[in-house]
């Protein structure tokens, strides 16, 4: 027992006093997108280029096929994004992400989430990262319309006591997530002969009709 809360200690320690301060000074190196929005998986189509060696990972988001279909009409490089189907909520997109983005070496992490998705998830995305020794900058894409969400103080409080929790336990175990797909290898005509359909946002539902019809 107190050999394992020495390791805890330890790993905290050393990730919040020195790793951190270090990889600040880092450019991000890993983008996270959380799902939730459409405009959030679009406008990081719309920087990837600006990031070529960056990995970036849609968390619960779109279907694999809408998302192909955006990086496709933004011409976005897709050799190095993955989407991540095990999250159900904003705890775990960070929760089934972090060993993810851990895996790739990462130093920062771009956080895209929504103006009306804050501070909750501001305040997960330091809980789960800095508890990694990650450095983190949230970005939020202007959204069209007025959000239909409502952050609840109540929601953010029972989530960040959980992450507060899990920031402890995570120094110990790393939780496994095996719905991740590879971006490039996402087969549009199966998903095609399967039948799907993409929330409609700037003309992709024309792109992907243009698409199924070559």
């Amino acid at each position: 027992m107190w050999i394992l809360l020495g390791v805890i200690v330890t790993s905290l320690t050393f990730n919040l006093l020195i790793r951190l301060p270090i990889n600040s000074n880092h450019t991000a190196d890993g983008i996270l997108v959380l799902g939730g929005s459409i405009r959030r998986e679009i406008y990081a189509a719309q920087i990837a280029s600006q990031y070529p060696e960056v990995p970036i990972l849609v968390s619960q988001g779109s279907k694999p096929p809408c998302i192909k279909l955006i990086f496709q009409r933004e011409q976005a490089p897709m050799d190095r994004v993955w989407v991540e189907q095990c999250a159900y909520s904003t705890f775990d997109n960070f929760f089934f992400c972090v060993p993810l983005l851990q895996r790739h070496g990462v130093h920062k992490v771009k956080v895209i989430t929504s103006q009306s998705h804050l501070p909750r998830a501001k305040w997960l995305a330091r809980i789960h990262l800095w508890a990694k020794g990650i450095a983190v900058e949230v970005d939020t894409p202007k959204e069209k319309g007025v959000p239909g969400n409502h952050e609840s103080d109540l929601k953010t409080f029972l989530d960040v006591t959980r992450s507060l929790i899990w920031a402890v336990v995570s120094q110990l175990v790393q939780p496994p997530c095996f719905q991740v797909t590879h971006l490039q290898e996402v087969n549009l005509a199966e998903w095609y002969d399967k039948g799907f359909s993409c929330e409609h946002q700037g003309g992709l539902s024309r792109l992907g009709q243009i698409e199924q019809n070559r």
